[in-house]
C-alpha cells in the first residue's frame, strides 16, 4: 500500500478481478511479456532458427489463420498480437497467454534459459498483485481464488512428475476443467479420483484394488486417521453409486467448476499428504 492509499487519497482495490482485466493489469502483463519475449525479437529477426521466430510464425499460422506465403517482418505480428491484447475481450489475453506458453519451445535455445517458466513466475506474481481470480498452472490459465488452492495443485503436480500415473490423471483434470470452449466438469472430478485412487494402489502395492479396497488396506497399517479415510471413502463413493460420475447415468449435468475446482483440491491435497506420509518419489 502507497502513500496516497494509506492516507485515503486513492482507492485500494478490493474486487477481485474476475471475468475482466482492468488497464492497469493489462499494461503489467503485457511488460511481462515483453521482458521475456517481444524485447529479445530484435535480435533473432534475420535468424529463421530462433525460437522466438518459430512462435510468431505459430502465430501467424494457427491463431490468427494468415497464409505463411504472407508472413511478414516479425515486428508486424508482434503489432498484431499487441492490438488484440489491448483491444480484445478479457478472455482474448489469456488466451494469448495460454498460446505463448505451450508453443514457445526451448528446441534452439542452446542456454536452455527456461523463458517460459521465469515468465509464468512474473505472469502470476502480477496476477497476485493485481487480485485477478486467476494463474497460470502447468501452461494453463485457470480460476482460483484462494492461494492454498493453487499451491495444492502445484505441489501435487511438481511432486507426481516422476509418478506418470498419477500426474496424468491430474492433469487431465485440470485440463478438462479449464477448457473454456467445452469444459467437461463431470470428467474433470472422475480424473481427479482416479488421481487419488492411482497413488494409493501404488502404495498398497495392488495395481487392481479400487480406491475404497486401497484406502482399507492403508487404513489396517494405522498410518491414516479414520476419519480421514472416511471421507475420502465418502467421495468415492460418490463417484461410483449408481447415479455418479463415472457411471455417467444421467443425461442432465448440473455440475459446475466448483464442483470440479473442489474435487481437484481436495483430492490434490490427499495426494500430498499422502506422499509425504508414505514418502511416496
Amino acid at each position: 500500500m502507497n502513500f496516497s492509499q494509506r492516507r485515503g487519497l486513492k482507492p485500494i482495490r478490493s474486487t477481485i478481478q474476475k471475468e475482466s482485466i482492468d488497464d492497469e493489469l493489462r499494461t503489467a502483463l503485457w511488460n511481462a511479456l515483453t521482458i521475456y519475449y517481444w524485447d529479445d525479437i530484435r535480435d533473432y529477426e534475420y535468424n529463421t532458427n530462433s525460437n522466438l521466430v518459430a512462435l510468431l510464425k505459430k502465430f501467424w499460422i494457427h491463431y490468427f489463420k494468415y497464409r505463411l506465403d504472407e508472413f511478414p517482418d516479425l515486428s508486424r505480428v508482434e503489432a498484431e498480437i499487441r492490438n488484440q491484447f489491448f483491444h480484445g475481450q478479457w478472455n482474448e489475453i489469456f488466451d494469448i497467454i495460454e498460446f505463448i506458453v505451450i508453443n514457445y519451445t526451448e528446441e534452439f535455445d542452446k542456454n536452455k534459459n527456461n523463458r517460459n517458466l521465469r515468465f509464468i513466475e512474473l505472469c502470476n506474481l502480477t496476477l497476485e498483485k493485481h487480485i485477478s481470480a486467476y494463474r497460470v498452472i502447468d501452461f494453463l490459465v485457470i480460476e482460483i481464488t484462494g492461494e492454498e488452492e493453487i499451491s495444492s495443485i502445484e505441489k501435487a503436480l511438481e511432486d507426481t512428475s516422476n509418478i506418470s500415473s498419477v500426474r496424468t490423471h491430474l492433469k487431465r483434470a485440470l485440463e478438462l476443467m479449464t477448457d473454456r470452449k467445452s469444459p467437461d466438469y463431470r470428467n474433470s472430478i472422475k480424473e481427479s479420483i482416479s488421481g487419488v485412487e492411482a497413488l494409493c494402489s501404488i502404495i498398497t502395492s495392488n495395481p487392481k484394488a479400487t480406491l475404497g479396497q486401497a484406502l482399507s488396506e492403508i487404513e489396517k497399517t494405522n498410518t491414516i486417521h479414520p476419519a480421514l479415510k472416511k471421507s475420502f471413502s465418502s467421495l468415492y463413493g460418490y463417484t461410483n453409486d449408481s447415479s455418479g460420475i463415472r457411471h455417467a447415468l444421467i443425461e442432465e449435468d448440473n455440475l459446475g467448476q466448483d464442483d470440479a475446482r473442489f474435487m481437484l483440491v481436495s483430492c490434490t491435497a490427499f495426494i500430498n499428504y499422502l506422499l509425504t506420509k508414505f514418502n511416496v518419489k
